[in-house]
């Protein structure tokens, strides 16, 4: 059974009945973060190559991903703890919560942001293990992670990922705005 979308409910208004985005829905949203973070990341490399005179030495090549690593942290968990959302998932009407909580917060975020590598830590270090240099053979071992972890939530009985059933936090389909302008009070 797929997730339908919730009827339209007034501006700040929370959703009587907290819908599932479905799988689909979901993975859309992480192929447009993908391009956002992109950009994010393109602009901390080019901080870090500015600060650190774009050094190769093997401890400024792992002192980027690290970096990134934190930077990627940093975008994620302050966007969930601070709307529940990030642009991506804004566009998209995706929200993550907890229930009980008003905000997400930084504990559960920081601990949802590293289950969430789940999606290509597994796949990294396969590749690291058995020597896989090949972008082929890297691709394919991200693709296979990938669509295991999406699996979770064909397996999970709210349509949840395994990140989020481990957190006790879930995606909520947001209702659509009402279009249309509003009549001018006197």
């Amino acid at each position: 059974m797929q997730a339908t979308e919730p009827p339209v409910a007034p501006p700040g208004a929370t959703p009587a009945i907290a819908t599932t985005p479905t799988v689909k829905r979901r993975l859309a949203v992480m192929v447009y973060e993908f391009l956002l973070l992109f950009a994010v990341e393109m602009l901390a490399v080019l901080l870090y190559l500015l600060v650190t005179g774009n050094r190769q030495d093997p401890l400024f090549q792992h002192g980027l991903k690290v970096y990134l690593f934190v930077i990627t942290g940093l975008y994620f968990t302050w966007c969930w703890r601070d709307s529940g959302h990030t642009l991506a998932m804004k566009t998209w009407r995706v929200k993550v919560v907890q229930p009980g909580h008003a905000r997400l917060p930084w504990r559960t975020a920081i601990v949802r942001y590293l289950l969430a590598w789940g999606w290509f830590a597994p796949a990294l270090i396969v590749c690291a293990v058995f020597g896989l240099h090949a972008r082929g053979q890297i691709a394919l071992a991200l693709a296979i992670g990938i669509v295991a972890w999406a699996l979770t939530a064909w397996f999970d009985s709210d349509r949840q990922f395994l990140h989020d059933r481990l957190m006790g936090t879930r995606l909520i389909c947001l209702p659509k705005r009402r279009s249309g302008k509003s009549a001018p009070t006197s």
